[in-house]
């Protein structure tokens, strides 16, 4: 079975919200995230997930060492953080791809002007994901 790591910074809204998607569009592959300083999942990352009829709420926010024995397929950075950061047992990962998203979790204003930028990065990654699983027929 195919092995695909998301990693980003905190791992609380990027990473999860590409590791939902992978999951719902690639049922066969494992998925995991990361981070390389992680934080509690984001509740705001939450709703607009849930939004999309994807549950990410109970998924746990994992250090990139959680995973240091498993060689994986691809590697998804979603921050330049993370691809700076990227430990040095990925380099022998098959594919790394690398695409920066804005941190949603630095938006400012009401709470409903921080879901307005939480569903475009959304949006973003999930038409990132779609777009590479086609070209790369995945």
């Amino acid at each position: 079975m195919s092995k695909i790591l998301v990693l980003c910074t905190g791992n609380s809204c990027r990473s999860q919200m590409a590791h939902g998607y992978l999951s719902k569009f690639l049922p066969d592959y494992q998925i995991y995230s990361a981070g390389t300083k992680p934080e509690p999942v984001n509740k705001f990352a939450i709703k607009v997930m849930k939004e999309e009829n994807i549950d990410i709420s109970k998924n746990s926010s994992n250090h990139i060492t959680d995973y240091n024995k498993i060689n994986f397929d691809y590697v998804f950075t979603v921050c330049d953080n993370a691809k700076e950061n990227c430990p040095v047992h990925l380099k022998f990962t098959k594919k790394k791809i690398h695409q920066s998203f804005f941190d949603p979790a630095k938006a400012t204003g009401s709470d409903d002007e921080k879901i307005l930028v939480y569903v475009k990065v959304r949006n973003e990654i999930k038409f990132f994901l779609k777009d590479f699983i086609s070209v790369n027929k995945l």
